[in-house]
């Protein structure tokens, strides 16, 4: 069997190159606060995955997104291994967009700070007297550029995403900046009426676009993950306050409360951490994780 090595490592996944197509792995690890912590969380990697699936398939209708198969048997042998099962997608190579197109439909986190301060989140004028976790009267697109590992992402406005785009494709960087904002938009908007109807509260989330081989906008990278995303139990949602979550909060809290910690978590946070996932996969798609 030939042993396979990462084209590309980020903090959670890593990238192999399989000839026309990518192989993207979901690893186990956890980083919070952009430290990659010493624990692994079993079955996490498995859980992005298959929501990225369940996402991708669901909202095909809208947009073609990357995904060939996460069915190991259609990859190479290296990833026929144990470790490898359930936590791999193939997908297509696209030629990936420089800007993170990311969508809040409640005001929260960052952008509730900024709310408070001046009444704006990333520059766009909201309604005021709203509370923390208010639902926004429209789903906003707050578009970001794309950080090299180690640096922050930059919020940036809608016309600085024309520029920004603009510098890689001369002419078309309206219209791509367009279509990433009308293709968010219409994806926040189903997924986030549909994890409604499941009982899960989508705050917001971020999706990362590509062009194909034709310069066809294509879904790229993950979907609407808990490591994506902030999803909310809609069961006793309050806005005034922030919200529990289905995602690392119990990481980052114990983090918080414990310095001197060394990046190392009790198992007994690493399990509540997992059952989260776990908890919010069954909601969404109505079935455990295999």
């Amino acid at each position: 069997m030939q042993e396979l090595k990462p084209i590309k490592e980020g903090k959670v996944r890593e990238i192999y190159d399989n000839g026309d197509s990518l192989i993207m792995v979901a690893t186990d690890r956890i980083s919070c606060f952009d430290v990659i912590l010493h624990n692994e969380v079993t079955k996490k990697g498995a859980v992005l995955t298959q929501m990225s699936k369940f996402w991708f398939d669901l909202t095909e209708d809208i947009i073609p997104n990357h995904m060939i198969s996460v069915d190991t048997a259609d990859m190479p042998e290296f990833f026929q291994q144990e470790k490898f099962q359930g936590k791999s997608m193939m997908c297509r190579k696209l030629n990936m967009l420089p800007i993170e197109c990311i969508v809040r439909g409640y005001i929260t986190g960052s952008g509730w700070a900024s709310y408070q301060k001046n009444g704006t989140v990333c520059g766009i004028r909201l309604p005021e007297g709203l509370k923390e976790s208010d639902k926004l009267p429209e789903p906003i697109y707050t578009p970001s550029t794309k950080a090299e590992i180690g640096d922050h992402d930059e919020n940036i406005s809608f016309e600085q995403s024309v520029d920004h785009l603009e510098k890689y494709f001369p002419g078309k960087g309206r219209e791509l900046a367009e279509q990433l904002r009308d293709n968010t938009i219409a994806l926040y908007k189903k997924c986030a009426e549909y994890a409604l109807s499941k009982g899960i509260i989508i705050a917001d989330t971020k999706f990362e676009f590509g062009l194909d081989e034709n310069g066809n906008m294509v879904l790229g990278d993950e979907m609407l993950t808990p490591d994506s995303s902030r999803f909310w139990p809609a069961d006793g949602y309050e806005a005034g306050h922030s919200q529990p979550s289905f995602d690392k909060q119990f990481a980052r809290d114990w983090l918080t409360a414990n310095p001197g910690n060394d990046w190392t978590l009790p198992q007994e946070i690493v399990d509540k951490t997992i059952a989260k996932y776990l908890q919010a996969y069954k909601m969404l798609t109505g079935k455990d994780l295999d």
